[in-house]
């Protein structure tokens, strides 16, 4: 056993000296200290070893794999420096050249105009409130003046999870949960995500972002609508927008209207946008009924509010003059790029 030990020393000393590159060094060390090599068999072989010489052979054999380990590792890190000097010495490098620019991550186009709104309403004294996306009947439609097999919840078909569970059509589903909670005066702005049962396609979408106001309070009145609107707008687009106001139905205000701004590509003369009439839809509003205020536990005999609403995804698409409402999101870099430096 002995000869045999000394032996295996040799053959990897002679082994060793020949190796030129830490691919050669791997494959030794896999070949010496495998479970298959020549070390692993010695200890086997160790059991025909007679018993008052077996603590001795084992002595051996153990430091030999100790000194085939450390030669390996020291030879190791000798291989490893050559190979990295010779890899700096025959790479080169400008250092003229400009760095690689990393891309950054930025807000998306309608989180980008969604802040803004919001920017622009809290700076009025509006507080941002986020209602569930997932909602009941109840404050989704009939707190809201939506009676059961009422018409207008035609306009406004969404997708059902059960009978009386739905994803909320608007985001004035927050409405009678704040009046429920707070006493007047009440200030509130609701942004975030609905949902509609509407086919898909360049103008339409089963999803969209929305921004309702509401303000209720003693004494408001329709010119403090007219006159939040009208600021709203400038401050949204630019100081000499004109703003217009036409008679329209919503359930949940009386009377209601539709908010029309002058066409942005045109300024109001006509155009393909506009469809030649020079203003384009933004808005609906009205004061708050008094069957909405009376679902929130809120007397209309002594309180009177104002509310609106708007659909972000418009507000972009008139505001940059984009044709397809299902670009925002198909995820197309060439298209979300344009937008990365507003």
């Amino acid at each position: 056993m002995h000869k045999s030990v000394e032996e295996l020393r040799k053959q990897f000393t002679m082994a060793i000296d020949k190796i030129a590159s830490s691919a050669d060094l791997e494959a030794l060390k896999v070949q010496y200290l495998g479970k298959k090599g020549p070390i692993q068999q010695l200890m086997k072989e160790l059991k025909d070893v007679p018993s008052d010489q077996r603590p001795a052979v084992g002595k051996q054999i153990n430091d030999l794999k100790e000194e085939i380990t450390q030669r390996l590792e020291a030879s190791e890190k000798q291989i490893l420096a050559k190979e990295e000097d010779a890899q700096l010495s025959s790479e080169k490098i400008d250092i003229s050249l400009p760095g690689r620019k990393h891309f950054v991550g930025r807000k998306h186009l309608i989180t980008q105009t969604m802040d803004e709104m919001i920017h622009i309403l809290t700076n009025m004294g509006f507080s941002v409130q986020y209602g569930p996306d997932i909602d009941t009947d109840y404050y989704n439609f009939e707190a809201l003046n939506f009676p059961p097999d009422h018409p207008a919840r035609d306009m406004q078909d969404t997708f059902y999870i059960s009978p009386n569970v739905l994803l909320r059509t608007h985001t004035s589903n927050i409405q009678a949960r704040i009046m429920e909670s707070q006493e007047p005066p009440i200030r509130i702005i609701a942004p975030g995500k609905v949902y509609r049962n509407e086919s898909i396609t360049a103008r339409s979408h089963v999803f969209f972002h929305q921004l309702d106001a509401f303000y209720i309070d003693r004494g408001v009145t329709f010119a403090d609508l007219l006159s939040t609107l009208s600021d709203f707008f400038k401050q949204l687009f630019y100081p000499e927008i004109q703003v217009r106001y036409r008679p329209s139905f919503f359930p949940f205000v009386e009377p209601g209207m539709e908010v029309d701004i002058s066409c942005l590509a045109c300024e109001g003369k006509g155009c393909q946008l506009c469809k030649n009439t020079g203003w384009l839809e933004v808005a609906g509003a009205g004061m708050i009924h008094p069957e909405v205020l009376k679902n929130g536990d809120i007397d209309p005999e002594i309180y009177t509010g104002f509310a609106w609403g708007m659909g972000v995804e418009r507000i972009v698409m008139l505001k940059h003059g984009i044709k397809d409402i299902r670009m925002f999101t198909e995820n197309d870099m060439r298209f979300l790029e344009q937008f990365s430096t507003i």
